[in-house]
């Protein structure tokens, strides 16, 4: 069969993406990034806030057409949606033949059907059919039941009847996603806290770490197929290994990982302001691979709303785990979200934020608006900041932050820097996109070099460069001859 996945959402739905394509073509079917050509086409879906939810609905309509102009025999929905919302799915969505939760991943060899008619010749192609933005149970068939591609879907909570254990290893079959010159690697699965406003402990279950000796497995095998940059990743990076017991295990899997031939940058993502300990601040600060990165996501700054979010910590807390990483971590780079219109947040707790931002000189900040989700224990407040509102104050705080970065990137002209180059501009030819250590792929800026001859670099190349402009976010730079 050939087999087009369409993965939704965050990095580590992508791993679970790159899992399943890995498992079917290691089953001997045949990928296609075309989706008119997919006789079986994956969705695998995002479900974390409304917008998350009505992009994966909207992307299951537009494949399920397929199962009339194309050649789609069948068609899979997997991931958070599916896990949320299985019924519901099942009931509106009729030309959907299988519904895999989060739990459920090794199932999509099955869910595929018996369907192939022997291996197929050739080479399996490359996954490009991608786009970046659990109840275990036995895969569902639906009966034949007419269209409802008419009338997208109103769908209700649907609580998981337990909790999706899965997590996959070093010797799991995983087709990359990526560019071949970096990878995420899952280096947990599930989350233990409780924060009002997040339903990802209901769709991924309790926090579980891997076994360090398997993500070092894995990471080997990875740069020897050419990775230069593994992003680590999780739901809480810095509770690894402490659910098994394992104190330091984290600062451990960042030394051995330091070892591995090949490999330049190993970069951290999600850590949680509270079990961030001395033991990994000392490895960044010792391990030259070990980019000087910290994506902290601490959600607000004024007391009130940390307390209202069932966030650990206040703003003095934060105040002082940021100075200490600043201390122990020179020249750190640091990323974090923030979400405005929590129920009960008034005018004073966004200048508190403001405030707070002002003081900290963050590199790279993210903010959402607050998404009322059934599900989370903030849903039973009243949603009492407009929409109108929540849009202005997330505004005004990204505004803020595009006014410190600019003055801040300005000053960084005359710099020499080393890059990873990514590839082509999308908007020149004679330029080309790269990063610095400090920026993260997808959701970070970019540094464009220019003044140079693009057909002598290659994607996942380095370079040595010279800071000589700045564009809001993003840096220009031209070769150090």
């Amino acid at each position: 069969m050939k087999i087009g996945l369409v993965s939704l959402g965050c990095p580590k739905n992508l791993v679970d993406s790159e899992v399943m394509l890995g498992l079917a073509q290691q089953a001997g079917h045949e990928l296609t990034n075309d989706a008119a050509d997919a006789e079986v086409l994956v969705v695998n879906t995002c479900a974390f806030i409304d917008r998350a939810k009505q992009e994966s609905i909207d992307t299951i309509l537009e494949m399920a057409q397929h199962k009339k102009d194309g050649a789609c025999r069948r068609l899979i929905v997997t991931g958070c949606l599916a896990e949320r919302y299985r019924d519901e799915l099942k009931k509106e969505i009729p030309e959907i033949d299988a519904i895999l939760g989060t739990g459920e991943v090794p199932e999509i060899v099955n869910a595929i059907g018996s369907h192939a008619a022997g291996r197929p010749e050739g080479r399996p192609l490359p996954l490009t059919f991608y786009r970046a933005s659990a109840v275990s149970e036995a895969p569902s068939t639906l009966s034949e039941a007419p269209s409802t591609l008419e009338d997208p879907p109103s769908i209700l909570e649907h609580p998981p009847k337990m909790l999706p254990t899965y997590i996959y290893d070093a010797e799991t079959p995983r087709l990359m996603a990526t560019p071949t010159h970096y990878a995420y690697v899952k280096i947990a699965e599930g989350c233990d806290y409780k924060c009002a406003f997040c339903i990802i402990p209901t769709l991924r279950g309790q926090y579980r770490s891997r076994p360090a000796e398997s993500i070092v497995r894995e990471a080997r095998s990875l740069a020897a197929r050419g990775v230069k940059e593994l992003l680590l990743i999780s739901q809480d990076t810095t509770f690894y290994g402490i659910d098994r017991g394992e104190r330091g295990a984290l600062a451990r899997l960042l030394r051995a990982l330091n070892e591995v031939d090949g490999l330049e940058w190993i970069r951290l993502l999600y850590l949680y302001p509270t079990t961030i300990d001395e033991d990994t601040l000392a490895a960044m600060a010792e391990c030259e691979k070990v980019c000087n990165y910290i994506d902290l996501p601490l959600q607000h700054a004024s007391n009130t709303m940390l307390k209202r979010m069932k966030r650990p910590g206040t703003r003095q807390t934060y105040d002082n785990l940021l100075a200490r990483i600043r201390t122990r971590v020179p020249g750190v780079a640091l990323r974090t979200t923030f979400i405005v219109g929590f129920p009960g947040e008034t005018n004073a707790d966004l200048e508190e934020l403001c405030a707070f931002i002002g003081d900290h000189a963050f590199d790279h900040v993210g903010v959402f608006t607050y998404s009322h989700e059934e599900g989370t224990s903030a849903f039973a407040l009243a949603d009492d900041v407009p929409a109108r509102t929540k849009t202005a104050r997330r505004n005004r705080v990204m505004g803020l932050q595009k006014r410190l970065v600019k003055n801040r990137q300005r000053a960084r002209v005359g710099e020499r820097a080393r890059i990873l180059i990514e590839g082509p501009s999308s908007d020149h030819d004679l330029v080309l996109r790269g990063r610095l250590e400090t920026q993260a792929p997808d959701i970070d800026a970019s540094v464009f070099l220019t003044e140079c001859d693009p057909s002598a670099y290659r994607s996942g190349d380095f370079a040595e460069v010279e800071i000589v402009g700045a564009r809001d976010y993003d840096l220009i730079a031209k070769p150090v001859l």
